[in-house]
Parts: structure tokens; sequence; C-alpha cells
């Protein structure tokens, strides 16, 4: 996120108020490691933590998404797991295509 943003959105979480406290202890090694990302990042310590454990939150819930079929939907679902249709041309392409990181 360039700079910009992240002051924009520090100045917006800094106009909700807050009025919950969440406790923690830490080891002394990991409160300096915390620290200086934070400061890499220009926040405080405790916006930091806040934002890194909502994005890991935010992760968490977004992996254990549960979704509903009907019962056909379910059988088709289970089908395909079961079967799983053969890769096409283009998809083979793309897997054994170098990944844009190691270009």
């Amino acid at each position: 996120m360039p700079q910009a943003s992240h002051a924009a959105a520090r100045r917006a979480r800094s106009a909700v108020r807050k009025d919950d406290v969440i406790q923690i202890r830490a080891s002394a090694e990991t409160k300096a490691i915390l620290n200086h990302a934070a400061t890499l990042r220009g926040q405080k310590l405790s916006e930091f933590m806040l934002d890194s454990a909502r994005r890991q939150a935010e992760e968490t819930l977004l992996d254990q998404r549960i979704f509903f079929l009907d019962d056909r939907a379910h059988e088709k679902f289970l089908a395909l797991l079961d079967n799983p249709p053969k890769p096409s041309k283009e998809l083979r392409a793309l897997m054994n295509r170098r990944p844009s990181w190691m270009r």
C-alpha cells in the first residue's frame, strides 16, 4: 500500500471511537520486533498490532467460509470432487508457466 494510502487509512481509523481494551503479554524480544515493524510502517505499536491482528482474523474468517447447497447442487459438487474434469491445454500451459515473481 503506498505511503499516502497508509496515512489516509490511519486517519480514518483514528476518527472511529475506540472504547474496548485488548490486553496482551509478550516477551521483550517479541515486543522489540513488533516495535521495529511498527516504526517502519510509521505506526504506533498498538495501531500496528491491531491492524496486523485484524488482517489475520479477516483472512482466517474468509478461509472458513460456509456455503449451502440444495440436494441436487450438493450431489453435483460431490461428483465433481470425485471426478474432476481433465485439465485443458490452457490450464496445463498456465501451470507449467514460470511464476511472475521468478521472471
